[in-house]
């Protein structure tokens, strides 16, 4: 009976914690002044206590197995209600099919040059 206690709160414990990011998140979302999502603003609050370490990876290892696991689950929602808005993703396609082409070409660029620099001996040119 223990080992089961002891995993049931090893879930508990990394989904508290993944809430109450959340919830920090959602919260300066409230107070600042420029518009960034709260579940954004959250994770950035996870990764900041994580890359301090002020919270162990293996208190919320299990909750992200979980969340990782079902992530194709969690985005029929969010497919379902972008089809409500087919008149408008039809209206701009064009754009949309440019702006989409044009930042994973830029992305692959600037990734590309940061590495070869990043990986680059001191003395040689990249």
């Amino acid at each position: 009976m223990r080992p089961a206690l002891t995993i049931c709160w090893h879930y508990l414990r990394a989904f508290i914690i993944i809430y109450l990011c959340l919830f920090a998140g959602n919260g300066l979302a409230a107070l600042l002044p420029i518009t960034i999502p709260g579940s954004i603003l959250g994770m950035l609050v996870l990764f900041t206590l994580l890359t301090v370490q002020i919270i162990p990876v293996k208190w919320v290892k299990p909750g992200c197995h979980i969340i990782i696991r079902n992530m194709a689950l969690l985005f029929v929602p969010i497919s379902v209600g972008v089809m409500s808005y087919t008149d408008i993703l039809t209206a701009q396609f064009g754009p949309i099919v440019v702006s989409c082409i044009v930042s994973t070409i830029l992305v692959i660029v600037i990734v590309g040059v940061g590495s070869q620099r990043l990986h680059a001996e001191p003395g040689e040119k990249p």
